[in-house]
C-alpha cells in the first residue's frame, strides 16, 4: 500500500472525488504542512499553526497509480490560486501536492510541467510540490463529510463544481 496527500481547498470537497475509485482503501481529512502537534480545526482555522487542511489516501499501487492520482487532483482544483481554493481563502486551503519519495516528487512535477505547458490555464500553475509532512487526521465530525452531510456539501462545493465544469470539459 502507499499514501498520497494533497492539499486543494476544504478537504470536505477533495474525499469523494478519490475514495470512490477501485483500489483506494482510504481516505481522511486532516491537516498538514505546520508547525503544532495534533491542531485542532479551530486551531488551523485561526491561521496560527502553518498548517493546510489536506486528505490522505491509502491506496493499492497495483490497482491505481500515483500518477493517476495526481490527474485527478488537477481536476479537483484551481491550480492556478496560490491564495487558497474557490470561495476558501487563506493559507490553510492552499493547494498543495506532498510527496513520501522521489518518485512521487518527480510524478508530480512533471505532471504539474504538463498542465502548464497544455494551455488550459491562462495563468502560471502556482499548486506547490512539497516533502510529505506529519498528517493528523481531524476531528471525526469531518470525515466522509460528503455521505454525512449531503446537501451542506453541496452547498459547500457548488463553487467548486462551477469552476471544475468549465475548466475541465
Amino acid at each position: 500500500m502507499e499514501r498520497a496527500i494533497f492539499a486543494g481547498g476544504c478537504f470536505w470537497c477533495m474525499v469523494q472525488p478519490f475514495e470512490e475509485l477501485d483500489g483506494i482503501l482510504s481516505v481522511r481529512s486532516g491537516y498538514t504542512g505546520g508547525h503544532v502537534v495534533n491542531p485542532s480545526y479551530e486551531e488551523v482555522c485561526s491561521h496560527t499553526t502553518g498548517h493546510t487542511e489536506a486528505v490522505e489516501i491509502i491506496f493499492d499501487s497495483s490497482k491505481i497509480s500515483f500518477a493517476e492520482l495526481v490527474e485527478i487532483y488537477w481536476t479537483q482544483t484551481d491550480p492556478t490560486d496560490a491564495l487558497g481554493q474557490f470561495e476558501d481563502r487563506g493559507d490553510n486551503y492552499r493547494p498543495v501536492i506532498f510527496y513520501f519519495n522521489d518518485l512521487q516528487k518527480k510524478i508530480a512535477e512533471q505532471s504539474k510541467a504538463n498542465l502548464q505547458a497544455s494551455g488550459r490555464f491562462d495563468q502560471p500553475i502556482v499548486t506547490r510540490i512539497e516533502p510529505a509532512q506529519p498528517f493528523y487526521e481531524a476531528e471525526e465530525y469531518h470525515q466522509a463529510f460528503y455521505k454525512k452531510n449531503p446537501q451542506r456539501y453541496e452547498q459547500s462545493s457548488a463553487i467548486r463544481h462551477s469552476f471544475l465544469k468549465e475548466k475541465w470539459q
